[in-house]
Formats: structure tokens, sequence, C-alpha cells
């Protein structure tokens, strides 16, 4: 098969998944594609696939990636606080790496809402859909919601990052509080702890909590500079840590507090 053969295969085949979707029109254009591809992923449950299918699936997605193409983390300039700090601007799912963080919501199951542009979703776009297999694996094993400040680990699948570590950060609906402050701080804690003890070396964090969850950035910044630092004064079996930003204001709060 072809790139766009693979694409209409997958939309071919989540479409006959799902009755209400039967009647959709595949668009002829490659960006309607895509587009459409994405949206069955992001609102398909957590059942299983045939094989045939995850491996074209599995071919599709990694063809996306290298098109995109792929940072090696160990490429990256380290910060002037610390050696072992790296500040990057660029998209976390390009980002060769042993493990990425992915904000999410306590069912842990990704963004179900098309094509939304919150990491989590980004995330299980490019993994594949055996990101929320085992996401759901772990929820029906543990039997609750995850709760805010802790973190799973799973596998990273389609993305160039050898594992994907999931925290829910804390929701900031009004006054932000001591409490808010020290669930973020939590989140930053349990990933590098979980990273340490599962024998990973690097790690990348997104900005935890500051997009769909409304925690202040600079604050934010602030927390998570102040618990990874923390953290590796005690700990050495962490080599890198990246502070991955996608806005430049981001960028521009963690180079001031990075030197």
């Amino acid at each position: 098969m072809t790139h766009s053969e693979k694409r209409i295969f997958l939309i071919r085949t989540l479409l006959a998944e799902q009755p209400q979707y039967r009647e959709i029109e595949i668009p002829e254009d490659e960006g309607g594609q895509k587009r459409l591809l994405r949206s069955l992923m992001n609102v398909r449950p957590p059942r299983p696939a045939d094989d045939h299918f995850l491996q074209i699936q599995d071919e599709y997605l990694q063809e996306e990636v290298k098109e995109k193409g792929v940072t090696d983390s160990a490429d990256l300039p380290a910060s002037r606080l610390d050696s072992r700090l790296v500040l990057w601007r660029g998209d976390i799912t390009t980002l060769k790496i042993d493990a990425i963080v992915n904000a999410a919501n306590s069912a842990l199951l990704g963004c179900f809402v098309p094509c939304h542009s919150c990491v989590d979703n980004i995330i299980h776009s490019v993994s594949g859909i055996q990101l929320r297999l085992a996401c759901d694996r772990i929820m029906k094993e543990q039997g609750h919601e995850e709760p805010t400040g802790t973190a799973k680990i799973t596998p990273g699948y389609n993305l160039p990052a050898r594992f994907v570590l999931h925290t829910v950060g804390p929701i900031v609906s009004g006054r932000l509080t001591d409490t808010h402050c020290r669930q973020l701080s939590d989140c930053y804690r349990s990933c590098l702890e979980l990273a340490a003890g599962s024998g990973l070396k690097s790690i990348a964090f997104c900005c935890i909590s500051t997009g769909e969850f409304h925690f202040p950035q600079e604050k934010a910044a602030r927390i998570a500079v102040r618990t990874v630092t923390d953290f590796l004064q005690t700990d050495t079996r962490i080599e890198k840590v990246v502070f991955n930003v996608y806005k430049q204001e981001d960028y521009d709060i963690y180079r001031q507090i990075l030197g």
C-alpha cells in the first residue's frame, strides 16, 4: 500500500466499526482525510483491533512522524542553571527521548474531542489506538479515577519516545490555592520518581495544567523548575530533563528562570 492507501484503509475500517459513522463520505483532499482519520481515532472507544489494522496503522503513523521530523533529545543544548536541564520549544510528539509526560484527565483515556488541540489529544493521536487500550487496562485494574498529582506509565507505541508518563494536574477554576501548587509539584515529582524507578534516564515535561486546566503560566513554570531541581539534587538516576513548551510566552518564562 502507498501512504495514502493506508490512510484510506484506516478510515474505512474505523467508519465500518461504528454504524453511526458509516454514511460519512471520505474527503478527496489529503488534509480532510487526515482530519477525519484523527477524529475517528479520537472518538474510538477502548476496544481491541485486529492485527492487520494495527500493522497498517503503525506503518502509517511512523511514516507521519518521520515526515514531520524527529528531534533527538541528546542533541539539545543544556541550561546554564544545570547541565541536566534543557529548554526546548517544539512538538513533544516528535521528540526522541526515554519518556514524555502527558497532561491527562482523571479518566486517563485520552481526549475524545475530535482534533482537540490539547496535548493529551495530540499524544494519543500520534501514538495510536494502543495507547488508549493500555490506559484502559490500567484504569480497569485500578478501579477508580486517577488522583491528581500521581503518575502512570505506558509504552509510547508509535511515538519517538519509548514511554509516556500520564499525570493529572490540578484544575484552577478560581483563585489559585496552596493546594493547587502542591498538587502541581506532586505531578512533577511523581513523574520523576516513576521514570527513575522504571530505569529511564531522560524525561520531557509538557506545561502541565497551564492549558485547559488554567494554572497561571509563570507560577507553574517556577513550581516545575523548583521541583525538578530539588529532585535532581538528591537523585542521580535521571540524567536529562527537558522542559518542553509550545507557546513563545512559555518559552520566554522558562528562559528567564533557567538563565
